[in-house]
């Protein structure tokens, strides 16, 4: 195993497309529920148990060899709102086309015949960390972190937040990220060892579910999602 890989893959300069969504701030911004460090603190932390969990645990299933046409099937049950699937499956053909560029493997080749219009995002990213030769848990950390990695960068933007103060955010939820991909791991496992994909998490953000349908028919917008 290349760790090194993982750093690659984390990268916000890897050219996976996240930079254009704002995993669901842009829509707390307007409506007011995010106006400042502290707030961002508290949405980074909300998104962290509920999206990042259950991306950080198919992203970890992936890894771990499960079927990922199964896993995109769990995936789509577990985002109920059409904006939010959409949305996952575009950042999924993005990050399809840099792996395989970047990591070629059969399964990818696989999974991107199975899903020409985009398999879930943390599928691939999961593929991705197994065809890089990572290991679960690298890929549960990766799909954890860009759950509040890709708000705090938005954040920035859309308030005019201090770099600093967006970055001693991310580092002060450090300690449950870390319990967020292990619990993530342990989820990915009892799928592998008892075949039950209904062991993975099912954590839901309904707020942002609602808000991000309401947020793809915005005429104007700063991110796409």
């Amino acid at each position: 195993m290349s760790r090194a890989a993982l750093l690659v893959l984390a990268d916000g300069r890897f050219p996976a497309g996240g930079h254009a969504h704002s995993g669901g701030v842009e829509a707390a911004v307007r409506a007011g529920r995010v106006t400042a460090a502290a707030d961002l603190a508290e949405f980074c932390r909300g998104r962290l148990h509920t999206t990042g969990l259950v991306s950080a645990a198919l992203a970890a299933a992936a890894a771990l060899g499960t079927d990922p046409v199964a896993l995109d099937a769990a995936a789509d049950a577990r985002t109920p709102a059409p904006a939010l699937r959409t949305a996952a499956r575009r950042l999924g053909r993005q990050l399809m086309r840099a792996a395989r560029a970047t990591w070629p493997s059969p399964e990818l080749d696989a999974l991107a015949r199975a899903f020409p219009k985009g398999a879930h995002q943390p599928v691939v990213l999961g593929l991705t960390a197994r065809s890089a030769g990572l290991e679960p848990q690298d890929a549960a950390y990766c799909a954890a972190y860009e759950s509040v990695g890709g708000p705090a960068t938005a954040a920035v933007r859309l308030l005019g937040l201090d770099p600093f103060d967006a970055t001693g955010v991310l580092a002060r939820l450090a300690p449950e990220l870390d319990r967020v991909a292990d619990r993530a791991v342990e989820a990915a496992r009892e799928v592998r060892d008892e075949g039950r994909l209904d062991a993975l998490p099912a954590a839901s953000a309904p707020l942002l579910e609602l808000t991000a349908q309401a947020h793809a028919g915005w005429p104007v917008r700063l991110f796409a999602s």
